[in-house]
């Protein structure tokens, strides 16, 4: 199958690149190698695949609308991953235009591709963000998600309700998946773990935020990628039950879906740090601050529908995953 991927140079996109040629699909991998973070890390995580004899390495920006249009025309992708995104909390308080050209409008551009080329499935990245002020646990699919807390989760509610439209108008089967916290090997360099570890190793303190109180549905990457394929091979699907007086958040009349894609165990935040210091066998020193702004005190997955659809089943603990976190690290950073 040919498979249009997009953030191949990421974190998620860049293994399930991997994944996917392994089984033999021929993979269009698309990045701009934007400077939010490391960009030796992305070409780093881009050597792992770039010799393979199914990958097309593509550099443009998803925000490029001819450009977008020229790639659809010339490779006729039969299903699309959408990964590219802007991602962060944080930074969108610093920088929400960013969001914008690649979360709105990179993603219009990936919707009218995919219209016009009759792909036949679309997957894409939304996030565990969405559910902001939500408070009830575990966080479901079927609850409204009205009250982001960040322009990053309201970038990612957006994807949800554009993709509902396009397979209103289009029938264009559309899955948006709601990534919990993932982790593991060629991370990103702004997550916790990643920036933890770096800090203890050089015997720098780290910052703790929310006092190490956050619970947070830490998913590791094998465990996301294989949820990830098992949702790309099930294309979506009306729900014949759905009902307007009483709607589902998570279906519709149309082939829409969205999918919390977690590890179904939160973990509080000072046991993960103490997890982490274990396996790097150095004590961190602690800077305890309050909760930052448009961060969520606590996630926790509700992988139900996600289990009964694709039989998706997380398998890796926190301990060992955190574990080949660590050897991977001081393997590529030689420490």
């Amino acid at each position: 199958m040919r498979i249009l991927v997009t953030g191949t140079a990421g974190f998620i996109g860049n293994q399930l690149a991997v994944e996917l040629l392994e089984r033999g699909d021929e993979v269009i991998g698309v990045d701009n190698l934007n400077d939010y973070y490391d960009v030796n890390l992305k070409l780093s995580r881009l050597a792992r695949i770039q010799s393979h004899a199914g990958y097309t390495d593509v550099r443009l920006n998803i925000a490029d609308r001819d450009g977008v249009e020229a790639l659809f025309k010339r490779y006729q992708p039969q299903k699309v991953i959408n990964l590219a995104a802007q991602a962060g909390v944080r930074y969108s308080l610093q920088n929400p235009h960013a969001y914008i050209d690649s979360n709105i409008v990179g993603f219009l551009n990936i919707l009218e591709g995919c219209r016009h080329h009759q792909v036949e499935h679309l997957v894409y990245a939304s996030s565990s963000s969405v559910y902001g002020a939500n408070e009830a646990m575990p966080f479901s699919v079927h609850d409204n998600v009205d009250h982001p807390l960040s322009l990053y989760a309201a970038s990612k509610k957006a994807n949800e309700l554009m993709a509902h439209t396009y397979s209103n108008l289009y029938q264009l089967p559309t899955t948006g998946l709601r990534f919990f916290t993932v982790y593991g090997p060629w991370g990103r360099p702004d997550m916790a773990l990643f920036l933890f570890t770096k800090a203890i190793l050089a015997g720098e303190k780290i910052d703790v935020f929310n006092y190490g109180k956050h619970r947070r549905d830490f998913t590791y990457i094998d465990d996301i990628v294989e949820g990830v394929i098992r949702t790309l091979d099930h294309n979506a699907q009306p729900n014949l039950e759905w009902d307007g007086v009483k709607p589902d958040p998570a279906t519709s009349r149309a082939p829409w879906r969205v999918y919390n894609i977690g590890n179904q165990q939160p973990v509080e935040l000072m046991t993960y740090i103490e997890t982490l210091e274990h396996f790097l066998g150095k004590t961190a020193e602690k800077n305890l601050l309050p909760i930052q702004p448009g961060d969520v005190p606590d996630t926790y997955a509700d992988v139900a529908a996600l289990v009964a659809d694709v039989g998706y089943k997380p398998s890796i603990s926190i301990s060992q995953g955190i574990e080949n976190f660590v050897k991977w690290y001081r393997d590529y950073y030689q420490v």
